[in-house]
């Protein structure tokens, strides 16, 4: 019977793709052989990865080993992870930049010792016992720390001073040292590297200048200085009325030890705004002593005007303004034409632990001599604090200045109210005088002269006749404008209640200023014991609950800028200083030469 032929077709179709070519037995046995390897190889390593398997299933995940070991670990609570930040910030803050000479930090050169300047002090203050210095110190509300403090000494005969300097102190007025002349001339005179802090006013000058002139006069007789030689020593100050203050305070002891027959130590005013070929013939003769603003100095050392290979000894007066003035750069510069080892005192009244720890990398064993809490309020000025609409503060300040006899010390934020308030007060009668920034050096000699020497009965200034200068007849201090940042509101109201005379320091505040601000201010008033006025107890302080922090860290306030109101983290003057570097690193500095002047 035959099949049809489409049935046919199909099964030959099927029979095809079912179709498998020959293979020789030998051939088959090889692949068998083949197969039966393969199937070994691939057991061994599945039976390796079921082991893993097991093991991990064993093992606890990633996830479980954190937990069990934070559970390990005690807890950080969230006082002590504040602290944690905080510290953290600041050593950041100080490792970013330390106050080394390039060359210094290039060779890795390092001094251990401090220098010998071969002064003691008399055999019984020596035998004094550690226990009989402590009482003295704590008479006296000194605090000192650092590693084989000299002992304090509560007279400036056992200090061992020449006479002709003993008669100029007595002449002065200047019967008995401060608290803070106390423990820092015996620290400087010992050859110690020293961070001096103390209340405006305190007589911390005197601290940096005499043993200056010491140690001038000790190496003018071991080895006179011959021209073009020196100088011995170096005091920078952030500004020319400052740098100028000091000088004419080494004038009034130099004179005496000259008349009395000592060798003639040279002195010379290095400061911008004035003449450099007047400087340049002092230096020619050989200078010891040289007081200076940095802008100048760095200028004269550049153009090898002026050098500093026998120079010894270095101070910066009001550091912390130097450093936050912008002048840090220019001062680590100033440290790389040092050639030796130097002995580097630091003096100012408001010091934060920022400006401390930055200072630390340029001091030998360095001792902190601190006379109450740094950025504190002179506790002689009666700080009044007032509520007075924007509009209305330039009419108030006449009632205000109505308060004391002159003269008067009117401070302001910006140049242009100096110049309004200036003519204001001109055109009402009252004589007056003003100084910024922006006046040149004829007109702020004239201003500062003519009211020191009570010519002029009101002085209206910024914040450039805030560090540091002396004026000891003044009662009363006006704050037109509150600072933004508390430190120059500290500055501003030492100007009065100096060398334990009293003062009165007026400030207005309004809602212009920030709450921040405020609050420290608020703070500064509790800690002075001052009335606080209804605006400032009214508003929402922060630092309440941040009570346990202060404990657990032993900062109070803000360790950057030592306001009272705030945290670091939340500090003005950091975001402040944040935004300039932002600002400064897009700026093109190509084609700008020159020299940075001086405030």
């Amino acid at each position: 019977m035959k099949r049809p032929a489409g049935i046919s077709e199909t099964m030959e179709i099927e029979e095809d793709d079912n179709y498998e070519d020959y293979i020789p037995v030998n051939k088959r046995r090889a692949m068998e052989e083949a197969k039966i390897l393969q199937k070994g190889k691939e057991s061994a390593p599945n039976e390796v990865e079921v082991e893993k398997e097991k093991a991990e299933e064993a093992k606890p995940s990633l996830l479980v080993k954190a937990t069990q070991l934070k559970k390990d670990v005690p807890e950080i609570s969230p006082v002590e992870q504040i602290v944690i930040q905080e510290k953290e910030m600041i050593e950041n803050l100080s490792d970013r930049k330390t106050l080394m000479s390039v060359r210094e930090l290039a060779k890795g050169i390092t001094y251990t010792e401090p220098l010998w300047t071969g002064w003691k002090p008399p055999l019984p203050i020596r035998r004094m016992s550690k226990k009989q210095c402590e009482t003295i110190r704590k008479q006296w509300h000194i605090i000192v720390d650092g590693d084989d403090a000299p002992p304090p000494i509560k007279n400036f005969k056992e200090m061992r001073f020449p006479e002709p300097v003993l008669k100029e102190l007595k002449d002065k007025g200047i019967v008995q040292p401060t608290p803070i002349q106390v423990q820092g001339l015996p620290v400087i005179l010992s050859g110690r590297d020293m961070i001096g802090i103390a209340f405006t006013g305190s007589g911390k000058t005197l601290v940096f200048v005499l043993p200056l002139i010491m140690l001038a006069l000790q190496e003018e007789y071991m080895m006179p200085i011959l021209p073009g030689e020196g100088p011995i020593g170096l005091v920078v100050c952030p500004s020319r009325e400052l740098a100028r203050q000091t000088y004419e305070v080494v004038e009034q002891f130099l004179i005496p030890l000259r008349e009395a027959g000592h060798p003639e130590l040279r002195p010379l005013l290095c400061i911008g705004g004035v003449d450099m070929r007047s400087q340049l013939e002092i230096v020619k003769k050989g200078v010891h002593i040289v007081v200076a603003t940095p802008g100048r100095l760095k200028d004269m050392l550049a153009k090898k005007k002026m050098n500093l290979d026998n120079c010894r000894y270095l101070c910066l007066d009001e550091a912390d303004r130097l450093v936050d003035l912008g002048f840090e750069d220019d001062i680590r510069e100033v440290f790389d034409h040092f050639k030796a080892q130097r002995q580097t005192v630091l003096f100012s009244a408001t010091m934060p632990t920022k400006i401390q720890n930055f200072a630390r990398s340029a001091l030998v064993k360095p001792i902190v001599v601190n006379v109450g809490r740094a950025g504190a309020a002179n506790l002689d000025v009666i700080q009044e604090v007032e509520y007075v609409k924007q509009e209305a503060k330039i009419v108030y300040l006449l009632e205000c200045l109505q308060k004391t006899p002159p003269p008067v010390l009117i401070f302001c934020e910006n140049k242009a109210d100096v110049d309004d308030i200036h003519e204001y007060l001109l055109l009402k009668g009252v004589e007056a005088v003003a100084i910024h920034g922006g006046k040149d050096q004829e007109e702020r000699e004239y201003a500062i002269k003519s009211f020191k020497a009570g010519e002029k009965d009101v002085l209206v200034a910024t914040d450039v006749a805030s560090k540091g200068l002396d004026f000891p007849d003044i009662q009363h201090v006006i704050n037109y404008d509150m600072p933004g940042e508390i430190e120059n509101y500290v500055h501003r109201i030492g100007r009065t209640g100096r060398c334990g005379k009293t003062g009165i320091a007026t400030t207005f505040i309004n809602r212009n200023q920030s709450e921040t601000t405020l609050l420290d201010l608020k703070h500064l008033l509790q800690e002075a014991r001052q009335r606080i006025p209804p605006v400032l107890a009214e508003l929402d302080d922060p630092m309440d609950e941040a009570d346990d922090v202060a404990m657990a860290s032993g900062v109070v306030g803000c360790s950057y800028c030592g306001g009272l109101g705030h945290r670091i983290q939340n500090c003005p003057k950091l975001e402040h200083q944040k935004t300039q570097q932002l600002v400064n690193s897009r700026k093109d500095y190509f084609g700008g030469g020159g020299y940075r002047g001086e405030i």
